[in-house]
């Protein structure tokens, strides 16, 4: 081993001799260099090899010839480079080589050595790395559009770039990512020939026996290509992938117009075919349309666009009456409503046709739930307060089991400053479940807090704690704990705290919170606070250090405090706290002993 190491660091000499010789490197830094090499040559070297020492030995390498670099640009020097940077670029490489080697599988490797050449314009044995890589990961479509979109666009071989598609759907051939961008290869290679051509004709240049296909040059490749595709891959949205593709090119209206036929023939039934044929009228208009100087032209202008997509969209939900096909027209409806505009008129247009579409849609009982939260809004937002409130009504009742419709409906109620509130709290508690009621009571109760009495909101917070499930009254819990102290007191809040402490489960934020406010008493009293920690500790002492460690600061420095109980409690915490708590605690507790916590 030492002597392949010796012969490797010898091979660098030349490298580094010239470095100095041209003033790039002192004589120093030459031995840094070595030095660096040499430990890690070494660490390739071992028998138990490890990947990060082959990934820092080639950004060392990498390193170095960007310092290179560097030097050259500001000394001016340009010379000797086949004896530099050729040098270690072929190091480089087969550093590459052998990590690939040993890790085949790790596809970030390939793709470093992949990003490497590139960056250094290493074409050959780019080429090289994309056929090993590709014959080890076949599997990954990805890597196959990589090396295509390489030899498209780098080396400019639209042959080599159509061999490996081809190759790559041998072996997945229903990819509907490969069939995209092999079409949109054929289109550019079209569209580059288109160029050539009329290039040549421009200069009248004599081209001999050589002629452009007429198939190639019309897109014919690419059409062959998504016929055959369109057999193999079944969804509209691969059929709009390839549409938009298409449209980028100049040439391509008869292909556009076959996909578009396919698109509407196939998938008549599909709301997002219905969904594109509606839009796209937006899109024909703004083609069609002219120059006008008034604003008023283009506002009328855009009504009517919009007026076409919204009649393509009612003819939509009428031969697709579905959920998803409402909330595409609902959706669009939305886009255009937020569309910024000056002008009043539109904006008033573009609310009744989205107010309309919701309306329908619910009469229809296909409007999806979460859209009704979007009418509610749109609805407060436009100061429609009685329609809001039929609305949220009537989500209720088609979705009488969602806490959020009842949630939504709530505070509809409670915006508008409601008489029905109350009462329709106690139908939403009715409806749902005790499960996941939790928003509902911490609703119920903020507002109590802000319009009802102290015992009408009591008696709620000691229903909820009744009625909710047990992790779900851990949080009741906290905040009827919070409420008594702000509006009771004292006194009050450690009465409910007792009351409170007889029903499991408990939050460690629930004793915290009664500890806090013990301390903040001008009279607190140890004895209470030995109380809220014992209790606390019952619950979380096995999982909780820093519970045992406040405890004994507590006692440490409270005028009441008992130093001597200290060694008692730190005794217990040993025993009842588990697995690495114990090694935390011990070390935290030194920290406190010597004065640094």
């Amino acid at each position: 081993m030492a002597e392949r190491i010796e012969q490797r660091l010898e091979d660098r000499v030349p490298e580094l001799e010239q470095l100095e010789r041209v003033g790039l490197f002192t004589r120093k830094e030459i031995k840094a260099v070595l030095r660096r090499a040499s430990a890690l040559e070494y660490k390739i070297q071992r028998r138990a090899l490890r990947k990060e020492d082959f990934i820092n030995y080639i950004q060392y390498e990498i390193n170095l010839l960007e310092l290179i670099k560097k030097r050259r640009a500001r000394t001016g020097y340009s010379f000797k480079k086949d004896e530099i940077e050729i040098s270690i670029l072929h190091r480089i490489h087969s550093l590459f080589n052998r990590a690939i080697g040993k890790w085949k599988e790790d596809v970030q490797l390939w793709l470093s050595h992949v990003a490497f050449c590139k960056q250094w314009n290493a074409k050959h044995q780019l080429s090289r790395v994309f056929s090993s890589m590709l014959a080890i990961h076949p599997n990954k479509p990805a890597l196959w559009i990589m090396a295509a979109k390489w030899e498209m666009e780098t080396r400019l071989s639209s042959e080599n770039a159509r061999h490996l598609f081809l190759r790559a759907l041998r072996f997945h051939p229903e990819c509907p990512k490969l069939y995209q961008e092999y079409f949109r290869m054929e289109l550019m290679n079209a569209e580059k020939q288109r160029k050539e051509k009329k290039e040549f004709e421009r200069a009248k240049m004599d081209l001999g026996e050589f002629s452009y296909s007429e198939e190639i040059l019309n897109g014919e490749m690419a059409r062959i290509i998504y016929r055959d595709a369109a057999q193999k891959i079944k969804g509209v949205e691969f059929h709009l992938a390839v549409l938009s593709i298409a449209k980028l090119f100049d040439f391509t209206q008869d292909l556009q117009k076959e996909i578009l036929e396919s698109l509407q023939t196939t998938f008549a039934d599909d709301p997002l075919t219905w969904d594109y044929m509606a839009r796209r009228e937006l899109e024909l208009a703004s083609l069609q349309s002219t120059k006008h100087t008034t604003k008023q032209t283009k506002v009328s202008e855009m009504t009517q666009r919009e007026e076409r997509c919204s009649a393509v969209f009612e003819e939509a939900v009428k031969a697709v009456p579905t959920e998803d096909m409402w909330k595409y027209y609902i959706t669009f409806c939305l886009e255009r409503y937020n569309r910024k505009t000056n002008s009043e008129e539109l904006k008033q247009k573009r609310l009744e046709r989205t107010l309309s579409a919701f309306n329908k849609a619910h009469e229809s009982s296909l409007l999806p739930e979460a859209l009704y939260k979007q009418w509610l809004q749109l609805l407060l937002e436009s100061n429609f307060f009685e329609k809001a409130t039929e609305v949220a009504e009537a989500a209720t009742k088609h979705f009488s089991l969602s806490v959020e419709m009842w949630q939504m409906r709530l505070q509809v109620l409670i915006q508008l400053k409601s008489d029905d509130v109350t009462q329709c709290f106690e139908e939403a508690i009715k409806h749902v479940k005790s499960k996941g009621t939790l928003p509902i009571w911490t609703l119920w109760v903020e507002w109590s807090e802000g319009t009802k009495s102290k015992e009408d909101t009591e008696a709620v917070y000691q229903r909820s704690l009744h009625t909710t499930t047990h992790a779900e009254s851990v949080t009741m819990k906290e905040k009827y704990l919070d409420w008594t102290y702000r509006n009771s007191g004292y006194k009050k809040v450690r009465r409910v705290f007792t009351s409170l402490c007889e029903n499991r489960p408990f939050s460690l934020d629930f004793f915290r919170k009664m500890i806090q406010i013990e301390k903040e008493q001008e009279s607190c009293k140890m004895l209470h606070l030995r109380e809220y920690y014992e209790r606390a500790l019952r619950d979380f002492g096995s999982t909780d250090s820093d519970l045992w460690l406040d405890y004994i600061k507590e006692e440490l420095s409270h005028p009441q405090g008992k130093p001597e109980n200290c060694g008692g409690i730190h005794w217990r915490a040993m025993k009842m706290l588990q697995g690495d708590l114990v090694e935390d605690f011990v070390s935290k507790y030194t920290l406190l002993q010597t004065g640094h916590l």
